[in-house]
């Protein structure tokens, strides 16, 4: 059985931040299920640090190009990434803050 036509698989490079401005970079195919796994983390350096603010993705069409998108920004230095983060979000907002299902009370208190 065939994939429809109008389905497009999608995978994003995203960049999360704590409010103290720590980064994660990683890669997924389902950015707000992503977004979910990370705020209810236990016992991970994510859910350490509370980096769970999504401050930066982009999407790409294959997941090839996403892990090396992903590897590419991880081997950048950290002004670079800000940099890249500030051209599209200067003031560092949580991106997620509306979409539904991710934000809420647990990001509230993050």
């Amino acid at each position: 059985m065939g994939r429809s036509a109008h389905y497009r698989v999608r995978y994003y490079v995203y960049i999360l931040a704590s409010r103290s401005r720590s980064l994660y970079v990683g890669v997924t195919r389902d950015l707000a299920r992503r977004l979910l796994e990370h705020r209810h983390a236990c016992g991970s350096h994510v859910a350490r640090y509370r980096i769970n603010r999504l401050v930066y993705f982009e999407e790409t069409p294959s997941v090839r190009s996403a892990i090396a998108r992903e590897k590419e920004i991880k081997r950048w230095t950290r002004a670079k990434k800000v940099t890249l983060i500030e051209t599209v979000n200067a003031g560092w907002l949580d991106l997620a803050r509306d979409w539904v299902g991710v934000s809420g009370e647990e990001n509230a208190k993050a």
